[in-house]
């Protein structure tokens, strides 16, 4: 699979959040603020997951398409890749 820019940017930006949080932690911010920051943490990587799947997904359905076959079978895994993630 080839990731484009924005998977790209999406990632750096969830890695200076992590980085945020930490630095939150060093700093002896407070629980609930920590928390705030981490769900929004979670919030991006689930978005950044959906869209590399949605991506993927595309992809191969064109690529089976191609090649006259069924694709079906491919949204049916990209579904249960994204419920296994959660």
């Amino acid at each position: 699979m080839n990731y484009d820019d924005n998977v790209v940017r999406r990632l750096k930006r969830l890695e200076g959040q992590i980085r945020g949080v930490l630095g939150m932690m060093e700093e002896g911010k407070d629980c609930k603020e920590v928390i705030a920051q981490l769900s929004a943490v979670r919030s991006a990587t689930d978005k950044a997951m959906a869209y590399i799947v949605a991506t993927n997904l595309e992809q191969c359905i064109l690529m089976e398409q191609a090649k006259g076959n069924e694709t079906g079978n491919l949204v049916k895994e990209a579904v249960e890749l994204l419920i296994k993630s959660r």
